[in-house]
């Protein structure tokens, strides 16, 4: 049904012209009527420039982008990957379209919010990269707000994360269990058996897809995981430092660190070399994603390689149609164990 201008001024116990008021910004209106206003038209998915029945059949040539931190290198890849593949006829300005990269910082709200931004636009297609936030409020919300999407003729396609079920949603879902299943089978080949983890943030798709992969291996094995091997916290070089850290004062004779992602990594290799531990001879390093720096670190970074242009590129022409996967469709990105000088035999064996 049609959300018009009258449901938003009715929820928010106003006149019709204060909501226009509002919208427009042309007339001073008290700050808690704003915010009620606001509030109002957030609760309905009121759509502005027009009535929604006009606009199905009009959206604009912007396409956005949602990204967790554009400053880290596997978001800015997609992006820019994302960015290059949405040229294509039917856009008004020579065939161009307008990427619009939204940063949540791994905000739910932050998500949602630029999520209906993207929908007052009338954006031609929304591209959502990295993994989903695990909360049941907010995946029925995102569940909610991708049908509006799509029923205002907005394209959505997902790559990185897991399909939303109920939705129109095209998703590219990476393999994160496989791959991390195999990370760990390879430092277990080598004889290792007490292996630090270092994860990512315990709300994430990507966190728990990856940590059940390594504890998938783990258990192939027959590898008791003893507590206190797991360590949470973000996908940044600090996290992995500390967390590193932390692994060695609570199990010193560890062998090996697999961190959640290549950043990760790198500070775990510096909080190793701190304690004055050679890589690999004293303890081999993991990491997952295979992003531009992992082949030039010292020693070079073992790690899954994940083509994350290469997908997002995909994503692009899925969201302008000019590549197929049907609505709802879903294909699976396997990563490529890519083997190198961080990791090798334990010292015991």
């Amino acid at each position: 049904m049609t959300v018009t201008l009258a449901d938003v001024a009715a929820r928010a116990q106003v006149s019709p012209a204060t909501v226009s008021r509002v919208l427009n910004g042309n007339y001073p209106v008290a700050a808690a009527t704003r915010e009620r206003v606001l509030k109002a038209v957030d609760d309905l998915d009121y759509v502005l420039n027009g009535p929604a029945s006009a606009l199905a059949a009009a959206t604009s040539d912007l396409v956005g982008v949602l990204v967790n931190d554009i400053a880290d290198p596997f978001f800015g890849i997609m992006a820019s990957a994302v960015q290059s593949e949405i040229v294509g006829p039917g856009g008004r300005a020579g065939g161009e379209r307008l990427a619009v990269v939204c940063n949540t910082g791994g905000s739910p709200e932050r998500e949602l919010t630029y999520l209906t931004l993207l929908q007052r636009q009338r954006a031609a297609a929304v591209v959502l990269t990295g993994g989903a936030i695990e909360d049941a409020d907010h995946v029925a919300a995102m569940a909610n707000k991708l049908r509006r999407l799509s029923e205002a003729g907005t394209r959505v396609v997902l790559c990185g994360r897991p399909p939303v079920p109920g939705t129109d949603a095209a998703a590219l879902t990476f393999d994160n269990r496989g791959g991390a299943k195999e990370l760990t089978g390879h430092l277990l080949s080598l004889g290792h058996r007490r292996i630090g983890y270092v994860a990512g943030p315990q709300e994430r798709t990507t966190t728990r897809h990856r940590l059940e992969g390594h504890r998938a291996a783990l258990a192939e094995a027959g590898v008791t995981e003893s507590d206190g091997l797991v360590v949470h916290g973000p996908y940044d070089r600090e996290a992995g430092y500390a967390a590193t850290v932390e692994l060695l004062r609570a199990r010193p004779g560890l062998t090996a660190v697999v961190a959640a992602n290549d950043t990760v990594a790198l500070g775990a290799c510096a909080a190793l070399r701190e304690a004055g531990l050679r890589i690999p001879q004293d303890v081999s390093v993991a990491g997952f994603d295979d992003l531009p720096f992992s082949v030039d670190a010292v020693p070079s970074l073992t790690t899954v390689r994940l083509p994350l242009a290469g997908a997002a590129g995909r994503a692009g022409r899925i969201a302008m149609s000019r590549e197929g996967l049907p609505p709802g469709g879903v294909d699976v990105v396997r990563g490529v164990l890519m083997v190198r000088g961080s990791t090798g035999v334990p010292r015991e064996v």
